[in-house]
């Protein structure tokens, strides 16, 4: 579990005595200890039997703080020029004050984070948000069928899923879609449309912005710039981004259906973005391989 320090940054330790200490080394010892980089953390003051410190980053997990105090006063009192006495302690204002936290205390603190922390991701993992992506959709010339059915369908798999906005066709927008519905604690985004080889099919772009790993396999391959096709196929995108898993299907909403009994197996079963990503473009590539569609561009089919 993450906590946020707001503004209470700061942590001091005394008594100490300080004779020609390197308070650079200081505070590097001190991010080591917290398990944070040298960079995170400055000394800010040094005076009297105190030494002060600055944690420069705006949150810290649990097991980085809990209890850390002896650890942090024995890396200190290695550092030449530093005298650490029995009755020095680690002092905060703010969440930092677990930092002296006792042991057993801590590790009790530790345990109900974990509870917690787990809990939360499983709420999260299990919220699903679907949107339709398309000028055709958003300026109401055809029916979003893909969007009710999804949700339907993933309720009844378990999630809590609802229905997104309708997304024009720019990568900009896509990814500030994508982002607030991650701020909005969804662990799951499915979009359809924009996965075509048309100048305005823009989904992959953004996932691809999001997760420049993305898993975006063909599922044929066009002649690039013949007819409409500004790009050299169609594709599907599997991403992730933090902790939201990003799957990008066809628009099609006969490909949709086709799709969606290996898009529950593949959530349920948890599969990684490249096995979901290959197992869906196989299954919407043998709608063609089986003769269930055509198009006269095609010059490769991925077998």
């Amino acid at each position: 579990m993450e906590y946020r320090l707001l503004e209470k940054t700061e942590l001091w330790i005394s008594p100490v005595k300080l004779s020609g200490a390197d308070l650079g080394l200081c505070a590097e010892v001190v991010a080591r200890a917290l398990g944070l980089e040298k960079a995170d953390v400055m000394v800010t003051d040094a005076l009297g039997d105190k030494l002060t410190l600055d944690i420069l980053v705006p949150t810290v997990r649990a097991e980085q703080i809990v209890s850390k105090e002896k650890a942090l006063l024995e890396a200190l009192e290695s550092i030449s020029g530093v005298t650490v006495f029995p009755e020095t302690r680690v002092h905060s204002e703010g969440v930092l004050g677990l930092i002296s936290l006792d042991e057993d205390a801590g590790k009790g603190l530790l345990q109900r984070s974990k509870v917690m922390r787990d809990e939360i991701s499983a709420r999260v993992a299990a919220r699903a948000v679907v949107m339709a992506t398309g000028a055709e959709v958003l300026e109401g010339q055809i029916e979003d069928t893909n969007t009710p059915y999804l949700v339907e369908r993933l309720r009844g798999a378990g999630f809590d899923a609802v229905a997104g906005p309708v997304l024009a066709d720019n990568a900009a927008l896509i990814v500030r879609a994508l982002r607030l519905a991650a701020e909005q604690a969804y662990g799951l985004v499915v979009t359809t449309g924009g996965v075509g080889a048309e100048g305005k099919d823009q989904t992959l772009e953004a996932l691809s912005l999001l997760d420049d790993d993305a898993a975006t396999p063909y599922v044929l391959k066009f002649q690039k710039g013949q007819g409409r096709h500004q790009k050299d196929g169609v594709r599907i995108g599997v991403g992730r981004w933090g902790h939201v898993v990003m799957v990008c299907l066809p628009g099609p909403h006969d490909e949709v259906e086709l799709l969606w009994p290996i898009l529950e197996r593949g959530l349920h079963e948890k599969w990684v973005k490249s096995v979901l990503a290959d197992a869906l473009a196989t299954g919407l590539r043998e709608k063609f391989l089986s003769g269930g569609g055509h198009h006269p561009l095609v010059t490769e089919r991925i077998l």
